[in-house]
């Protein structure tokens, strides 16, 4: 069993750390301040190809493995998880499906520019009564001739106010339950498509999260992504991915978190000698080291699984869950070893601890994960 990264994994890491410590790095406390979303950035990710690492290069893309792209979700996380995440949303949930499931006029026309960086791309799935439970959703697409009129209301939609295209999902025979659920792709300015409130949130201040409205919506009838009426299986599919960007994300913020934790610990001095002395603060480092260590097998595991074609469902929930959680628990002890500072905005451990929060909650909560485990192990049938 090899453990090592090739050398061009190691080549592509190496190339977004150096990026991220000197285009993002630099601007991430003024970003998470003046909760902007910095365009210029996406822009210069899609210049160096950064946003099309896992696509082939018939469409523009890198021809690199998932391992490489959970590589530079990490780092760009590390570095700003308000970028981390548009980043990854961008990448594993608005690209991935139309390359999965899409014609090649669809890829041509959508997935090209979105490789370029020329498209920002967003995922509409979450509704109001749809959360966990996203065969709920309520939002309809019938057929009126040649269109698509499409009636309903996303929430929590990272970048769906500022995205060129977005990947929906709507009931297209609303009878049929999660089989009369389909995708359909959707691009900015179509009449009838407005984007709502924008989130006020905790963290990742810097992401857009928005609200996405429906009245009579009309899209071209071609516009319909892949088979009528898979749009359940697909996005399950698309959501095996996003948990292991999700992981990614996780622990780059905890990395961060531990590394700044280890550096004050060394600084700070307390009863005449530096804290990292005292065996509390050992304990915390060293716990918080092992644990993201694991998370790391454990992402690679399902993103070498994802690259070999193999079904990796459970080991992208394991992954998701345990990376989040093991990036919470550094991330909430970065905050008691810089105590009274790790709670002032001196410090950028408080920004971790904030942007990490959401990634135990999106693309399923901790507690759906267990569930998708659980099944797995059971036999009990697909989850979500």
């Amino acid at each position: 069993m090899n453990f090592e990264l090739t050398e061009e994994q190691k080549m592509i890491r190496d190339m977004v750390r150096d990026f991220a410590e000197n285009e993002i790095a630099p601007i991430a406390a003024e970003i998470d301040e003046e909760e902007r979303f910095p365009k210029e950035i996406f822009k210069k990710m899609g210049e160096l190809g950064l946003l099309s690492l896992p696509w082939p290069p018939k469409y523009g893309g890198a021809g690199a493995d998932f391992v490489s792209f959970a590589l530079a979700v990490e780092e760009i996380s590390y570095a700003s998880g308000s970028i981390g995440l548009p980043y990854e949303a961008h990448v594993s949930l608005a690209s991935a499906p139309i390359y999965l499931f899409g014609t090649e006029e669809q890829k041509e026309r959508y997935l090209v520019p979105l490789v370029k960086g020329e498209y920002i791309g967003a995922f509409g799935l979450t509704e109001p009564e749809a959360g966990s439970d996203a065969g709920a959703t309520k939002t309809t697409a019938l057929l009126d001739g040649d269109h698509w009129v499409i009636n309903g209301t996303k929430r929590f939609i990272t970048s769906g106010s500022i995205a060129d295209v977005l990947v929906i999902t709507a009931r297209t025979d609303p009878e049929k339950g999660t089989r009369g659920i389909s995708n359909l792709i959707i691009e900015k300015g179509t009449p009838g498509f407005t984007p709502g409130k924008e989130e006020i949130k905790m963290g990742l201040k810097g992401s857009v999260t928005s609200e996405l409205i429906f009245e009579d919506c009309r899209v071209p009838r071609e516009n319909l992504l892949g088979k009528r009426g898979e749009g359940f299986k697909q996005f399950l599919k698309t959501l095996d991915g996003g948990r292991v960007s999700i992981a990614a994300m996780a622990l780059g913020i905890g990395r961060a978190a531990l590394e700044a934790s280890t550096a004050y610990a060394k600084e700070r001095v307390q009863f005449g000698r530096p804290i990292a002395k005292f065996q509390a603060i050992q304990w915390m480092i060293a716990d918080a080291a092992t644990e993201l260590e694991a998370a790391r097998l454990l992402l690679y595991q399902a993103a070498y699984l994802e690259d070999q074609g193999k079904r990796f469902t459970k080991e992208a929930a394991m992954a998701k869950l345990f990376a989040s959680e093991a990036a919470e628990r550094a991330c909430f002890n970065a905050i008691q070893i810089h105590g009274g500072y790790g709670y002032s905005r001196e410090y950028p451990v408080e920004r971790f601890y904030r942007d990490n929060r959401l990634t135990t909650i999106g693309e399923g909560t901790s507690e759906i994960q267990r569930l998708v485990i659980a099944r797995q192990l059971l036999e009990l049938g697909k989850g979500l």
